[in-house]
């Protein structure tokens, strides 16, 4: 996958030929390459794997502590505490 910019019309056509002809050149490591590290990458952080116990209340605790804050600042800030 290669990130490109969106083509609002700020490339001139030069500047696009340009564009096209160093994708082509680009060196890609070989897929040997490319799958041992994959695969030694997995090993080392397994990305989405399980997760941790209670994570969607712990993100809702510190959701509805931020809400009373943000509540508490409102008071606060109104002169209504």
């Amino acid at each position: 996958m290669i990130d490109r910019p969106a083509d609002n019309g700020e490339l001139t056509v030069e500047d696009r030929e340009l564009a096209e002809r160093l994708d082509a050149v680009r060196p890609v490591p070989a897929a040997g390459f490319r799958g041992a590290l994959g695969r030694r990458l997995a090993a080392q952080d397994p990305g989405y794997g399980p997760r941790p116990a209670r994570l969607r209340l712990t993100v809702a605790g510190y959701l509805a502590a931020g809400l009373a804050l943000l509540a508490l600042a409102t008071l606060q800030a109104t002169g209504a505490l």
